[in-house]
Order: structure tokens, then C-alpha cells, then sequence
């Protein structure tokens, strides 16, 4: 029998543009992504109820605004920022590269939680599963599931469980 596994795609929340001495990737949250995000990893975790229990794991770009939105949903699971897995490769990674990342998983993790960036998100996760957006927006996240092991996925295997995204009403 094959198992299932879960692969949430997070788009980091909303970032901050005024300081024009900052590179993109040190950027931080602005106000709007710190309201946010808090908001995203809620509803991240009421889905979690309803599915069965699976030991979660958060990959995260190393970009300032990805990690952020990282720490504040391992915050809200009650996951100690220690236990979020940089993955370098995530920043700027158009979709071939993260399905490489995706394949190179730990077979024993049955649910990733990625954190990055447009537009290699939004592609991937149409890549992976039909999707019902062209962009995801800042802070929104495309819950995917298929059968098998990480090492196998590819295009098309996959089906969107849900997408949330933050002016979504509750």
C-alpha cells in the first residue's frame, strides 16, 4: 500500500519595501504580513484537525520574509523555530528546482510545510496538482496530497486539497 503524503506550499507573507538599503532577500515583514501570517497559520492548523495525524516538518527559504512567516506558524503549531529546516535553494528556485528539493525529502515525513517565494510557488504547485489561481498571493497556501513517496512525485500527481489565502472571509 502506498502512503499518502501531504506538501502545503506557503508563500511568505507580505514584505516591507521602504528601506531601499536592505537586499530583497533581507526584507522583512511589513505590517500588514505580521497581521497576516498569524491569521494564515491559524487556519493552517484548524485543517490540521481534520486530517489524520501526520508528523509535520517546515522547509523554509532562508529569505528574511520567508523565515519570519515560518517562525510565526512554528509558533502557532508549537514547533521550536530550531526544528525549521533552512532549504537555500528555495530563494528564487523556479519549479525544477523545488521538485528536485520535494524528492530529496526525509521518506519518513509524511507532511512539509514549504515557506518561499513567487513566482516558482505558484508554478509548482500548478505543476503539481490543477490549481484554481494563476499567482498566489502573499501569504497563501495550496494544501496538496498524493500517494507514494517523495523520491516519485511528479507533475500531475497531486491534487489540491485546499487554498487558502488571507482576505479569504473565515
Amino acid at each position: 500500500m502506498t502512503e499518502e503524503r501531504r506538501l502545503t506550499l506557503c508563500r511568505h507573507a507580505k514584505s516591507d519595501w521602504n528601506d531601499r538599503r536592505l537586499s530583497d532577500f533581507e526584507r522583512p515583514l511589513n505590517a500588514r504580513g505580521l497581521r497576516d501570517a498569524p491569521t494564515m497559520a491559524r487556519r493552517f492548523l484548524a485543517g490540521l484537525d481534520r486530517e489524520p495525524t501526520m508528523r509535520l516538518q517546515l522547509v523554509s527559504s532562508p529569505a528574511l520574509r520567508a523565515l519570519t512567516t515560518a517562525q510565526i506558524f512554528a509558533e502557532t503549531l508549537g514547533i521550536a523555530n530550531r526544528e525549521i529546516k533552512l532549504e537555500p535553494r528555495i530563494y528564487e528556485a523556479m519549479p525544477g528546482t523545488l521538485l528536485e528539493i520535494v524528492r530529496g525529502f526525509d521518506p519518513t515525513q509524511h507532511h512539509v510545510l514549504m515557506f518561499g517565494h513567487n513566482p516558482g510557488f505558484s508554478d509548482f504547485a500548478r505543476l503539481l496538482a490543477d490549481c484554481p489561481f494563476s499567482e498566489l498571493p502573499t501569504c497563501a497556501a495550496a494544501h496538496l496530497r498524493f500517494n507514494g513517496s517523495w523520491r516519485d512525485l511528479n507533475p500531475g500527481d497531486a491534487e489540491l486539497l485546499r487554498y487558502n489565502f488571507p482576505k479569504q472571509p473565515d
